[in-house]
């Protein structure tokens, strides 16, 4: 019988005052598991600034994902372009996609002329209360980045997630592409918020 040992990491309290750890964290499991690429949710930059602080010194690949335009207000990005540009710059890549647990079924669902859940809002509450709201958004990310040719399907990447500002969730992820969801498995669940 196989098995083996590893550190999981239970933050006392969610939140953005988790961001460096988490990120210091993910870079250390890569490490161990010879993972190449990290993703991490990032909405007006500052995150994404603060792993690329974390990481420039090492061989990851950075993949940034940001909200899609429109997510807060018509026709707006909230990622801040300068940095954008700075970290394109740099080597950083950044994706842009429809959140795939929402995108048009919310559009539905907060209709007041049609109305009730969906099947992919169902799936997106279950891992955001029976794991963590990070690991959400770690799964999410991770199939955008899929679904936009950043990463491939067949190698784990380190993927963060937040639970509202800032990230607190680290997993270990198979990657799939949205249409092949089932595919996707979360193998580890890294570092994550105790008290939710």
């Amino acid at each position: 019988m196989g098995y083996c040992t590893k550190k999981v990491y239970y933050f006392d309290k969610p939140g953005e005052a988790n961001t460096r750890d988490a990120i210091r964290i993910g870079a250390e499991r890569a490490k161990e598991l010879g993972i190449s690429t990290i993703i991490v949710p990032s909405t007006s930059g500052k995150t994404a600034r603060t792993a690329y602080e974390e990481l420039r010194e090492t061989s990851l690949n950075l993949i940034i994902v940001t909200h899609v335009t429109g997510f807060s207000k018509p026709g707006v990005w909230e990622f801040d372009a300068k940095l954008a540009e700075d970290l394109r710059k740099e080597g950083v890549t950044i994706v842009t996609g429809t959140h795939v647990m929402s995108g048009l079924e919310r559009a539905f669902s907060s209709s007041p002329k049609v109305g009730g859940g969906s099947r992919s809002e169902a799936v997106a509450e279950a891992l955001r209360r029976i794991i963590a709201i990070g690991l959400k958004v770690a799964v999410e990310c991770t199939l955008i980045a899929a679904d936009q040719g950043a990463i491939g399907v067949t190698d784990e990447v380190i993927a963060l997630g937040g639970t509202a500002s800032g990230v607190d969730t680290v997993c270990v992820i198979r990657p799939s592409h949205t249409q092949r969801f089932f595919d996707l498995q979360v193998r580890e669940i890294v570092a994550m918020p105790r008290d939710r």
